[in-house]
């Protein structure tokens, strides 16, 4: 994420959130339903910019953790690398490479790439708390990827279950300049 910042307010609105602007992230997610709006339920994110990780709680309930993470991605150059580690936790590990014709573009309409990149409402949960927000952006510009899972001690330490979990497919995304967030409403 770079360069987050409020819609309103200027360059001094942009000049506060400077601490919290721009950080690498990892999420854990799943997909819901509540009611009739379908929507994605974050289990956990990993952050590397500690204040983001104190405020993303208080603020929209959301499930972050600190972590050391450095992604190496080119493709531009057909690699993909990523690290993400916590010192009490292992730590996840990949790489990848695209095949030779990929290209970026949007999802196939109606297509499972889509089901699962194209979600523009968010559910968290925090104690009892449980909340909302929703997401605006153009569709994301993405590929498949064929990964190689190096290590995931971070994610089978997190949940035993993980052990006996099967690859089934990756996208990469290099990401939109322009994605909103609105504010979090609490939901029964």
């Amino acid at each position: 994420m770079r360069d987050m910042h409020p819609r309103f307010g200027g360059r001094a609105a942009a000049w506060l959130f400077k601490p919290i602007a721009t950080h690498r992230f990892l999420n854990a997610r799943t997909y819901v339903k509540h009611g009739d709006e379908h929507g994605i339920y974050f289990i956990t994110e990993w952050l590397s910019n500690w204040l983001s990780v104190q405020l993303g709680p208080l603020f929209y309930g959301l499930p972050y953790r600190f972590a050391k993470l450095d992604y190496r991605h080119t493709h531009e150059n057909n690699y993909l690398h990523g690290m993400v580690e916590t010192p009490r936790q292992g730590q996840l590990v990949y790489e990848a490479r695209f095949a030779s014709d990929a290209r970026c573009c949007p999802c196939q309409n109606d297509s499972l790439d889509e089901f699962l990149l194209e979600r523009y409402t968010a559910y968290t949960s925090r104690g009892t708390m449980r909340r909302t927000f929703r997401v605006w952006h153009p569709p994301w510009p993405q590929m498949r990827a064929q990964v190689s899972v190096v290590d995931h001690s971070l994610l089978t330490s997190a949940w035993p279950w993980f052990r006996t979990a099967k690859y089934v497919g990756a996208n990469y995304s290099p990401g939109l300049c322009d994605v909103w967030m609105g504010r979090s409403r609490f939901v029964k």
